[in-house]
């Protein structure tokens, strides 16, 4: 009798994640509104993020990778520990300065789109540098040498390097924005999870979930999942591209 009851378990487990499973595929299908809310939500505030985080990090990387100067070392390795941060903490300082009576309280930032963008800027902006850096810091030496013999100024010495290295700078931004859309710490803590507006892949599906919606919940993880594949395949493509170079 045991057995028995444990094999009817068994397979009452199997027809509820199958039930969900199509509940998922369907509403990916039809096309349900909360979960592109999610979806919009979530390109949106990372392709902020990513621009914003993209044009302080190239300078820096710049400076950093080409630059020999007292303190470099402690600034590489500050940037690299701080890629390992928890996102909560993250959200957590954050939550601290954008509260009412925080520092930036009277800006009225938190628990809106902006205050997560800001959130995940801070997350991916020591990735960003300490890989642009590293690319900068690899490409040939001569060409610096040769730009600077023919007059060129420090901003064509950058362009020059960002065009040598574009591959591997690309490589660098599709790794931190996927950093950016799978984090959920800073996201919940900062943006309130509110529904069409601050409610995005990571939140809806920890929501979701605690409400046992396992449905929706799948679908936006197959949903998250794809667009992580995607930038994945696209920075394997380019490494394979940068290699045959």
């Amino acid at each position: 009798m045991t057995g028995w009851f444990n094999l009817r378990g068994e397979e009452g487990r199997v027809d509820f994640l199958k039930e969900a499973l199509v509940r998922a595929v369907r509403l990916i299908v039809t096309g349900d509104a909360d979960l592109y809310s999610a979806l919009w939500i979530s390109l949106t505030v990372s392709l902020a993020a990513i621009t914003a985080a993209t044009l302080f990090a190239v300078p820096a990387g710049f400076a950093l990778g080409t630059c020999r100067f007292p303190g470099r070392r402690i600034i590489l390795t500050i940037c690299q520990t701080l890629m390992a941060v928890p996102t909560v903490v993250v959200g957590l300082l954050l939550y601290a300065m954008l509260f009412r009576q925080g520092p930036l309280g009277s800006l009225g930032l938190l628990f809106t789109p902006t205050a997560m963008a800001i959130g995940q800027t801070v997350l991916i902006l020591p990735l960003l540098v300490s890989l642009i850096s590293a690319a900068l810091e690899q490409a040939d030496p001569r060409l610096r040498e040769e730009a600077w013999s023919l007059g060129a100024g420090r901003r064509q010495q950058l362009w020059l390097l960002l065009h040598h290295c574009r591959i591997p700078l690309a490589v660098a931004v599709f790794s931190a924005l996927s950093r950016a859309i799978s984090e959920v710490g800073s996201a919940m803590m900062i943006g309130g999870n509110i529904r069409g507006y601050t409610r995005n892949i990571t939140t809806a599906i920890a929501l979701e979930t605690s409400k046992g919606e396992f449905a929706l919940g799948i679908g936006l993880g197959f949903i998250l999942l794809a667009v992580a594949l995607a930038l994945n395949a696209l920075s394997v493509i380019l490494r394979r591209r940068f290699r045959a170079l």
